[in-house]
């Protein structure tokens, strides 16, 4: 994973001279001041986190520190979420709570859009600072607005459903519920079309609707009259939109409207709080595989979550500040952002349009939110960081020879010394100080999760942005909570030990080939076993009794469908997924995820599909080109057009092919599992057109449709 340097070799001695000299200089002060128990990360990293509490290689294996005995809570007697985030008021009722950037100015830009080569208005947006509501605010507001639903006929225990964007308003809202007892239905703002739309609302029955003014002109508004139980819509946002037409019998309020309601003495009734058992959240999944379905999860099943999540984030606490920006209807989202509120931490909120000073929303000039915010917390989901390592790695190849030698310089020494377990402080200051400027300076934690986040994106990160960056392993089934790597374990590609929430089993899979008695490593199924395993799915018995078991002991466990293998240390790889196998015509398995994990290393490649028909002898591949790299393949090749014509071009198609296979070739995959053939998408795969998920995951459904015509080419069929 070293970056290739093409340097003189007495550039690199001066360079290594100069860092010996900084490193002998600054090696006494840091004996002395060195505690005698202290470790290097390397030392850490070797250290046994887990093990297979019965001995046999199939495990269960649990972290070291919950051997006997897995963590429900964070606090004794703290067991519902209302009950957790009152003391966190009741702690920090004056620290900054959830923060939200004014919107100064709108501006209408028209650019060239480089796609589809068109004239395009844009709404670009000018912000200013956060503007932040106190713990003590934000619970004043929850309870207030949970009383206003009470007054509109919202009852206990009855389902109300939250369709929004991540903002404020969702969090207050999620809280009120929480306190109030009313189970919340959550669906992404992007969730398929108004069909899947309309089948979440009616399978949970909601009479109540907490929405956006844009997500009900452009979503609900055309299946009103599908949803006949809908009574009451609340929009978060300030002012209603005058002159529309609802059908008879609902009622669109304002969020302010609501919480004004509710804050009348006459509404503030007394309230029936939440048991542990009882359902905090039902979570419609994003649909990757089918159509959505919902997963009921208890009070105590999130607590436990994050109580796992929370033991592996050191020093979690008021001083840190997170930005939220990942859809909040995603369980990492949710969680991460109920582990903030339960540590005194601070959320600012944001968007993937506004996040950095490059994002599409922002005007030219103007600061970004995680420029103004300057998080020490964020999560990301691999998508998001395989784009922030490639474009790093084009601004590198047109810096000039100087910045460029000597960032190479800097970045595989800076490995080195890692693998080693040492830091590098004069390199993270002299080089790499504004490459972790663009994620605000003063990131301290940054958690991949969702899907495989690839070792090379891993480790680029790890050095450009001076932090440890955790991998984390768990679904929506979970809570989003099964395995995040220790902050001190700089190892690649594993997702880490079980938290001490859960427990993790290795279950024979002999058609593919996996067996817990495989050496060096068990390999199997994984199933997930502890107080996280959520209540099951809504209204589905058949999926049910297929995904979800309880053990003689009574606790419940669930069947993730993933592969993995547990090494000596007892981290977690992911190596497969029994879904993504597909068997070929001459017998051999190709796991599609493990080819699309390699290829999206490709510079070329901003997203692949790969496709295999087991009646057929060779892998396909489906392929959204990186615009910068294709446009400068073109020129190279003298070819010319739209980009329309060279995303349709054969000879722009073969020099994709041929680089691909050159990735694949130098990733170790075999003959086989490299695509023959490949169809480039002129337009990108987004959660808006309905190709991938909110957390950015292949529909893979939904691409076989979309490209049914082009596998029918590729593969001959006449």
């Amino acid at each position: 994973m070293r970056l290739k340097q093409d340097v003189s070799p007495v550039v690199v001695v001066i360079f290594r001279l100069v860092v010996w000299l900084y490193s002998l200089i600054s090696y006494l002060p840091y004996l002395l001041l060195r505690s005698s128990d202290s470790q290097t990360f390397s030392e850490c990293s070797r250290r046994v986190k887990a093990r297979s509490v019965s001995g046999h290689p199939s495990g269960p294996y649990r972290d070291i520190g919950a051997l006997r005995v897995l963590a429900t809570c964070l606090q004794p007697g703290v067991n519902t979420l209302d009950l957790v985030f009152e003391s966190s008021v009741c702690r920090f009722p004056h620290f900054d709570c959830l923060g939200t950037r004014d919107l100064l100015s709108e501006e209408d830009e028209t650019s060239e859009d480089g796609r589809v080569f068109k004239k395009q208005m844009k709404i670009l947006v000018i912000l200013g600072e956060y503007r932040w509501m106190s713990y003590d605010q934000v619970y004043k507001e929850v309870r207030a607005f949970g009383s206003g639903l009470v007054a509109l006929g919202q009852k206990p225990l009855k389902n109300i459903a939250i369709f929004c964007e991540t903002r404020a308003e969702w969090i207050i809202a999620a809280q009120a519920c929480f306190m109030y007892n009313f189970p919340l239905v959550t669906l992404y703002s992007t969730l398929g079309g108004p069909a899947i739309i309309a089948h979440g609302l009616n399978e949970a029955e909601v009479s109540h609707i907490i929405t956006s003014k844009e997500l009900l002109e452009t979503k609900l508004k055309s299946i009103l009259l599908e949803v006949p139980r809908l009574q009451h819509i609340i929009i978060v946002d300030d002012k209603l939109k005058s002159g529309s037409e609802y059908p008879q019998g609902i009622s669109v309020h304002s969020m302010v409207a609501v919480t004004r309601l509710g804050a009348h003495p006459e509404n503030g009734t007394s309230r029936r709080p939440p048991c542990a058992a009882d359902v905090a959240v039902i979570m419609y999944t994003s649909g990757s595989t089918g159509v959505p379905k919902g997963v009921m999860i208890s009070h105590s099943n999130i607590i436990a979550g994050i109580t796992g999540m929370a033991e592996r984030i050191p020093s979690l606490g008021e001083d840190d500040t997170y930005i939220g920006y990942l859809p909040l209807a995603h369980v990492l989202e949710l969680s991460a952002e109920m582990v903030c509120l339960a540590h005194g931490c601070r959320i600012g909120y944001s968007s993937p349009q506004t996040l950095t000073n490059q994002s599409t929303k922002i005007k030219k000039g103007s600061k970004g939110d995680i420029s103004v915010l300057r998080p020490t917390l964020m999560a990301a989901v691999p998508e998001i960081m395989d784009r922030i390592y490639k474009n790093l790695m084009l601004k590198v190849e047109e810096m000039s020879v100087f910045q460029r030698t000597l960032f190479l310089l800097a970045y595989n020494y800076k490995m080195e010394q890692l693998a080693m377990g040492y830091s590098t402080p004069l390199c993270d200051k002299l080089v790499f100080q504004k490459v972790r400027a663009l994620l605000g300076g003063r990131l301290r934690v940054l958690l991949s999760g969702g899907a495989p986040l690839s070792a090379v994106t891993q480790r680029f990160m790890n050095i450009c942005f001076c932090c440890p960056v955790g991998q984390g392993y768990g679904l929506t089934e979970t809570c989003g909570a099964g395995t995040i790597s220790q902050l001190w374990d700089y190892s690649t590609g594993r997702v880490g030990a079980p938290l001490v929430c859960c427990e993790i089993q290795l279950k024979d899979w002999i058609e593919g080939g996996y067996r817990s008695t495989d050496r060096p490593c068990p390999r199997g199924e994984i199933l997930v076993g502890g107080p996280n395993v959520t209540m099951g799915y809504y209204k589905n018995k058949q999926k049910n009794s297929e995904d979800f078991f309880m053990d003689e002991k009574g606790q419940r466990w669930f069947c993730t469908g993933d592969i993995g293998e547990f090494h000596g240390d007892g981290c977690l790889k992911i190596i497969d997924r029994k879904k993504d196998l597909v068997k070929l015509q001459a017998g051999e398995y190709v796991s599609l995820g493990k080819v699309e994990a390699v290829l999206k290393n490709c510079p070329l490649v901003d997203n692949i599909c790969a496709y295999a028909n087991s009646d057929e002898s060779y892998v396909i591949g489906f392929v959204v080109p990186n615009q910068k790299q294709l446009l400068a393949l073109a020129e190279r090749k003298r070819v010319r057009g739209l980009w329309e014509e060279l995303c349709n071009n054969p000879v722009i198609e073969e020099e994709v092919l041929r680089v691909i296979t050159e990735t694949a070739l130098t990733a170790q995959l075999e003959r086989f599992e490299i695509p023959w053939k490949i169809r480039l998408s002129v337009e990108p795969w987004t959660p808006e057109n309905g190709l991938v998920t909110d957390a950015f995951k292949l529909k893979r459904k939904e691409l076989k449709s979309h490209y049914q015509n082009d596998i029918e080419r590729m593969y001959g069929a006449k």
